[in-house]
């Protein structure tokens, strides 16, 4: 039975981590950022669900 042969592994490997990293580089730099990094505060309604407004019991689980 033939030996396998793992002399190619680390050249492969190594490629495709480089390869995995310039696509990556180029998948990120496709995207437009916003040039203000200042978080914007938006303003928070609140909605009313309909069991706000209703006396629930609550239950106490058995011993």
């Amino acid at each position: 039975m033939p030996q396998l042969n793992t002399s190619t592994w680390l050249i492969i490997i190594i490629s495709m981590f480089i390869t995995l990293f310039i696509i990556f580089q180029m998948k990120t730099l496709a995207h437009q950022f916003p040039a203000n990094s200042q978080p914007t505060y938006l303003k928070q309604t609140k909605q009313s669900t309909p069991w706000e407004k209703k006396w629930t019991k609550t239950y106490l689980p058995l011993s």
